[in-house]
């Protein structure tokens, strides 16, 4: 198995053979051949037989493979190494995905057999209120690229992220997978929610006019190492820890922005990338799947900052500022769908991901994205 990072030389855990034209033998009359143009001869055909081999191999890229998602998936790769594999993880630094050339460019140099469609403008309710056109457009514009070059280049299959905030606002509770079209988002995110709405839409377009095995899966709100923990425009969990981090540090208190009320399901980002690799592998619909945790392990923000205290060790005074907005009340998801493909998977519990979250973040807080 081969793992790298675009740009960097590729750590090889296994090295390949040579490749087949890189030992041409000039004809000579068979009568004349001698032991080592024989030897020559069979280093060729064993060459050739190598290049056959590497086609037949996943050669798996991964967009916005630096981010949280990707860099867990990176862990479980590295802990279940295949010699049928080879992972290319990108980021924006090595490809602007909203330039369909450079997108193509990109798939060219890679020459993907799978896809795991990852990046994506984000940010958190704050960010969203204020700039829906920029997530509509930008995002619209990645995706489109990314699923046509991967159209263009034979990709075998493409798996993209997609988020629970694209689901109806007003809906019936719990949601699942055949609801996502069902009325309008939130007006917090609607620009973010359609544009990922519209890669349902193109998978099942690509599927019905080309055959393409394009799908989706919908994780709910994804937290871990490596997450964007800004106080800005970072997701709720992170902009928890990050505050949390300050409040203990400077003696402060810790300022929970909104009621606490609104709910939301927290599933774990080396959670979802395990999950990721099965769709990757043995999930074969056209139509999206939820990745979350159960209903009933659905919690407050109340609950969550609750949580992320415990984890710090934060004991001073916690103040809800509640001229801040809380978003969408709830968007329970359903995972029953995928209960029925993985009935015997288990989530890793709330307070050991958030206490491995925390350390982490303790640990890098001066390179962690903030």
């Amino acid at each position: 198995m081969r793992i790298h990072v675009a740009g960097k030389k590729a750590a090889s855990i296994r090295g390949s053979g040579p490749r087949a034209d890189s030992r041409r033998i000039p004809f000579q009359d068979p009568g004349k051949r001698t032991r080592a143009d024989e030897e020559a001869a069979k280093n060729t055909q064993m060459a050739a037989c190598t290049d056959k081999a590497e086609q037949l191999k996943k050669r798996v890229l991964v967009t916005g493979g630096t981010g949280l998602v990707g860099q867990a998936i990176r862990r479980v790769v590295e802990e279940n190494p295949s010699d049928e594999e080879e992972w290319i993880f990108v980021s924006s630094k090595h490809a602007d995905l909203t330039d369909f050339n450079a997108t193509q460019v990109l798939f060219k140099k890679h020459q993907p057999t799978h896809v795991i469609h990852l990046a994506a403008m984000v940010g958190g309710l704050f960010r969203n209120l204020k700039y829906n056109l920029d997530f509509w457009r930008s995002n619209i514009k990645i995706n489109d690229n990314v699923l046509q070059c991967a159209f263009l280049s034979g990709v075998r299959r493409c798996v993209s992220c997609l988020s629970t905030c694209i689901f109806p606002n007003e809906t019936t509770y719990p949601i699942d997978e055949t609801m996502v079209h069902n009325g309008p988002p939130h007006d917090s995110n609607f620009g973010y929610a359609y544009a990922k709405r519209m890669i349902d839409v193109q998978n099942r377009a690509y599927n019905a006019q080309h055959g393409c095995r394009f799908t989706s899966v919908i994780p709910t709100n994804v937290f871990g190492p490596c997450d964007n923990f800004n106080l800005e425009d970072g997701h709720v969990m992170p902009g928890l820890v990050h505050k949390v981090y300050i409040a203990k540090r400077d003696n402060e208190p810790f300022v929970v922005w909104g009621t606490g009320s609104p709910r939301r399901q927290f599933i774990y980002s080396y959670d979802l990338a395990r999950l990721i690799m099965w769709v990757l592998k043995d999930y074969h619909e056209t139509e999206p799947i939820i990745l979350s945790v159960g209903e009933e392990d659905e919690i407050s923000i109340k609950e969550s900052a609750e949580l992320v205290m415990e984890a710090m060790d934060f004991k001073g005074e916690v103040i809800y500022d509640t001229t801040k907005s809380d978003g969408q009340f709830k968007k329970t998801a359903s995972n029953a769908k995928l209960l029925t493909y993985m009935p015997d998977f288990k989530f890793t519990p709330i307070r050991q991901a958030l206490k491995e979250t925390c350390d982490w973040f303790t640990e890098n807080f001066h390179t962690a994205r903030k």
